[in-house]
């Protein structure tokens, strides 16, 4: 491995809780995009989802300020923990979401198809147009051959790898 390429590992892995709270907030930021301009209303294991990465985006925050104004590297080393467990979670949230879609096992009763809507938009509701609700059996949106549910569980499998190497990372 190159030495540049190597440093900015390790700089990432030392600063792990920073980098993990600034991936939970792109990983929302996205979400929320799909929401507002793809007009993909979130199901309830989307939800639960998004819950994952609000409470790493937290923990990751108060490790930072932790590992840099106690100057004590077990703060890092803790945070780093806690976000693994997080992400372990996320990456069972995903499986059984991208599980529910492919037909494995049933989702949720308040996720299914024909569960109460998403309002979206108060308005049409009043004008008696029918609105879809959002559903976790199916896809929603598909990108090589995975859903979100599959790519969210990809990427929270890599956040839970890193946050066990950055645990593990001792202090020089």
């Amino acid at each position: 491995m190159p030495p540049v390429l190597r440093a900015i590992i390790d700089r990432c892995l030392r600063n792990w809780p920073l980098v993990a709270a600034l991936s939970s907030a792109l990983m929302l930021a996205i979400a929320h995009a799909f929401e507002t301009f793809g007009g993909l209303a979130p199901c309830t294991l989307c939800l639960r989802a998004r819950e994952v990465y609000w409470a790493a985006l937290t923990v990751g925050l108060v490790g930072f300020a932790a590992q840099t104004f106690i100057k004590d590297d077990r703060f890092r080393r803790l945070a780093s923990l806690l976000l693994a467990a997080i992400f372990l979670f996320g990456v069972a949230v995903a499986i059984y979401h991208a599980g529910a879609e492919w037909k494995f096992w049933p989702g949720p009763k308040t996720c299914a198809s024909g569960a109460i809507p998403h309002l979206t938009s108060l308005d049409a509701v009043l004008k008696g147009d029918r609105i879809k609700a959002p559903a976790c059996d199916e896809a929603a949106w598909v990108f090589l051959g995975l859903s979100m549910a599959g790519w969210n569980g990809l990427i929270s499998l890599k956040l839970f790898v890193y946050s066990l190497l950055a645990a593990r990372l001792k202090r020089d």
